[in-house]
């Protein structure tokens, strides 16, 4: 065998390597869905909204342009933390002949271009006092791993990555009790759905009369909706039989108090009140923070937990960690894509 003939079995062996089986690779060459496949992806933007960058990958490949190379709409999109990314071009090397249509399309529309491919929590019955003064999705100051920070939310309590762990004694990990959420798109997560009753207006004695003798009885749809349940990971301190979840909700009333007065405080009494609340809050860096959890050796046992190997192995040696503790700026290669 030649040199020649080595290389171009070498380079079709790679191809096959970086494409494997899942046809969605085929049109990923920048590798986007490496980050952009998983739900509750959300970046924190001002005024409290927030925008989903989640693009669920069986809906994008059935839809329309699920066979289309992500940068070829998005070709300045070429660096992470991401620039230009609102930047779509649809007639550069793609729909030439409508390029005056096009032009004329109302450029709000791409915003909403992927809404049907994006799951995200949407509303969450957190109990503890982080969310008195915290928005659903809290972490918006590092614009390069903000939204996979956000990511966490559906997934573990504020309290397993930001509570101060020295000193304490018999700390495990567990999935907490159900709390009732609602999402946009498909649930994701622990989930679990029931049916529960309305909240319907009281009847007076004639309602009730003609209900009872009309032919039309109330189905269970009319008296009963499907609630959605979300178990998180959580922090609990204690025996097995003794064990206590740790979350801070003797604080709430506080918090409320606080936040009707924060506007009056002088600076002194608002960081003074900061402190307090924060008081057994520990602020990470962010590689200190991925490892702790996410390596072989880390603080949570995923197969205690109940996931499968394969799952714990892909958990602990998250696929997304290098990219967030070793580089500033990343710059996507253009392996088979576009040129830019």
């Amino acid at each position: 065998m030649n040199k020649f003939t080595f290389r171009i079995i070498l380079a079709v062996a790679a191809v096959c390597f970086l494409i494997g089986s899942d046809p969605s690779h085929a049109v990923d060459s920048g590798g986007c869905l490496t980050c952009h496949r998983y739900p509750g992806l959300v970046q924190s933007e001002s005024s409290g909204k927030y925008k989903i960058l989640h693009v669920d990958e069986e809906k994008h490949l059935l839809s329309s342009h699920g066979k289309t190379d992500c940068r070829k709409c998005h070709p300045k999109t070429v660096q992470i933390p991401h620039t230009g990314v609102t930047e779509v071009e649809c007639n550069k090397t793609c729909h030439v002949e409508d390029r005056e249509k096009i032009e004329n399309i109302d450029r709000s529309y791409l915003t909403e271009f992927h809404k049907e491919e994006r799951f995200a929590i949407s509303r969450l019955d957190d109990k503890s006092s982080c969310r008195v003064c915290h928005p659903l999705y809290p972490h918006s100051e590092h614009n390069k791993v903000r939204a996979y920070l956000n990511m966490h939310i559906g997934y573990t309590l504020c309290e397993v990555c930001h509570l101060k762990k020295e000193g304490l004694q018999d700390i495990t990990f567990d999935w907490n009790d159900p709390e009732e959420f609602e999402f946009g798109g498909k649930p994701y997560g622990t989930h679990q759905k029931k049916k529960v009753k309305k909240a319907g207006k009281p009847e007076d004695m004639i309602s009730k009369m003609l209900r009872i003798f009309s032919e039309e009885k109330e189905t269970a749809e009319e008296t009963h909706k499907t609630a959605y349940f979300i178990s998180r990971i959580a922090v609990f301190q204690g025996k097995e039989n003794e064990k206590k979840l740790i979350m801070n909700t003797e604080d709430n009333d506080r918090a409320r108090d606080f936040l009707s007065r924060e506007n009056n405080l002088k600076p002194g009494e608002k960081e003074k009140e900061l402190e307090f609340f924060h008081r057994n809050i520990a602020k990470k860096e962010i590689s200190v923070a991925c490892d702790e959890c996410h390596s072989p050796k880390g603080i949570i046992n995923f197969r205690d937990l109940g996931f499968h190997d394969k799952t714990a192995k892909d958990l602990e040696f998250m696929n997304i960690k290098g990219l967030v503790k070793k580089y500033e700026t990343f710059y996507i290669p253009n392996l088979f894509g576009p040129k830019q």
